[in-house]
């Protein structure tokens, strides 16, 4: 497999202002070394040659060897024989491995240990009575085995009449019922997958996904994600460079960074995946949690885009505890999916799909109480981080579960050390880098919980952050933020 390659052009405008810094080659050396840690210059990737990095910069030659001398000496780049300078990282001195998987626990929030660690909420008013509500449907179906590969007819119905409606045309045949949407990714990779493969992630992105699709010994390419979302240049670029059997990718309110992708990106990136024949593995489990009603949602990426696989869940929607995923692919598709769902499990439960079809049909009362402690507890953490910790930079998301800080330094792990001593268990950014770095960011869920517990998780967040500082090594040097 050729290297991913970044060219002087591209390069440029991911510099900022590093050149105004004296003397020019630190600034340099130390933009190019942020971007490397925060993953938005991926590991592995090779970087322009001092000549045409020289030229694109108008700098001198010596501006730019003495950047990347620098470089090399501090462990963000190789030079390999054939390959030119390559972006490398020194390693994790903390030893958190990226993409490891979250693991939920059942602390609550209003506990002693306040957990941050799972971008979920509790069960929404009105799920006891649907569970008697399905408990009265169960039994017309103990007369039969209660295996169902492809879920219940009735909710599969439903599901594509979702879809419909929101775009993308889909019959009940093109719908799998999973025990989460998880187990869906599980299933896709398992089906369209094979040793060796390149799979296409955003990074950052959903560490559970990153390590499910590495199981099925694909070799991931990351898509750096910018502070504002998609870069579609360089999605573009990437795939025509590594050319990738699949790609995951969450367009909907995208955990972690929360970002929307606008109806134009999703068409661009539906044409560029198309000529690399890329297959789309999509997550939209955030889809029903705009923070706004009124938003306009766009069509879905499947509709841009033939060969999608569309994930969806309950867990964010309803409640973690339910279990019951789907996915929606192409007809040509399905048979794969069934052979590698069945070596997985034979169906979901029937009890729980059940009440799903319940939920579903009261969402209209369900969705805007949920939506109403959302985004109570975004505005409360909000406010609670710009009192506490005004130097943290983030963008308010429009919808979902997550809110993605960036930290004046890089001491992401640290921190979640610092916290966890303080009653605070959070994950670090590395933890949802595909390839390493991400340091200077942490993931914060939006849970719903009351303001003033909110509050309280802030307090702690922001009593770590000082220990941090404090006891960072003596002498260390601030790291400038790059824009």
């Amino acid at each position: 497999m050729s290297l991913r390659a970044l060219s002087a052009a591209r390069l440029r405008p991911l510099l900022g202002a590093a050149l105004d810094t004296s003397p020019a080659y630190r600034g340099l050396a130390d933009a190019v070394r942020l971007l490397v840690a925060d993953g938005r210059i991926p590991a592995g990737t090779r970087l322009p040659s001092e000549r045409d990095l020289t030229t694109a910069l108008g700098v001198s030659r010596t501006t730019v060897s003495r950047a990347y001398a620098e470089l090399r000496e501090r462990g963000y780049l190789e030079s390999r024989q054939g390959s030119g300078s390559v972006a490398v990282l020194p390693g994790d001195a903390a030893g958190r491995r990226a993409g490891a998987p979250l693991q939920p626990t059942t602390d609550q929030l209003d506990g002693p240990v306040i957990d941050l660690t799972c971008a979920s909420m509790s069960a929404p008013p009105g799920t006891v009575a649907a569970y008697e509500r399905a408990l009265e449907q169960l039994p017309r179906y103990l007369a039969g085995t209660g295996y169902h590969p492809l879920g219940l007819p009735a909710l599969r119905e439903v599901l594509a009449s979702d879809l419909t409606a929101r775009g993308l045309p889909t019959d009940a045949e093109q719908v799998m019922v999973t025990s989460g949407a998880l187990a869906g990714v599980a299933i896709a990779a398992r089906a369209l997958l094979s040793p060796g493969d390149r799979v296409l992630l955003e990074s950052p992105t959903y560490p559970n996904a990153i390590e499910t699709l590495g199981r099925s010994g694909a070799r991931a390419v990351p898509l750096p994600m910018g502070v504002d979302g998609w870069d579609l240049d360089t999605a573009e670029a990437t795939l025509r460079q590594t050319a990738p059997r699949a790609a995951y990718l969450v367009p909907d309110f995208h955990n972690p960074t929360g970002a929307l992708m606008s109806e134009e990106q999703r068409s661009r990136l539906g044409r560029a995946l198309g000529q690399t024949r890329t297959v789309a593995i999509v997550d939209e489990t955030l889809v029903e949690l705009a923070h706004d009603p009124g938003l306009a949602m766009p069509s879905p990426l499947g509709a841009h885009h033939g060969r999608t696989v569309t994930v969806g869940g309950a867990s964010k929607t309803f409640w973690g505890g339910l279990r019951v995923g789907w996915l929606r692919a192409p007809r040509d598709l399905v048979p794969a999916l069934v052979t590698a769902r069945l070596t997985l499990d034979l169906g979901s439960p029937v009890m729980e799909q059940l009440v799903l079809l319940d939920l579903l049909a009261h969402r209209d009362t369900i969705l805007p109480a949920r939506r109403e402690a959302v985004v109570a507890s975004r505005d409360a953490l909000v406010g609670a981080l710009r009192t506490r910790l005004p130097e943290w930079r983030f963008t308010v998301p429009q919808g979902g579960l997550c809110l993605w800080a960036e930290l004046p330094e890089a001491l992401s792990t640290p921190l979640t050390v610092a916290a966890d001593r303080r009653g605070v268990v959070l994950a670090p950014g590395p933890q949802f880098a595909v390839d390493g770095g991400m340091e200077r960011f942490l993931r914060i869920p939006i849970t719903g919980h009351a303001p003033e517990v909110v509050a309280e998780a802030v307090d702690r967040i922001a009593l770590a952050w000082q220990d941090t500082v404090t006891s960072r090594p003596v002498g260390r040097r601030r790291s400038p933020l790059v824009a």
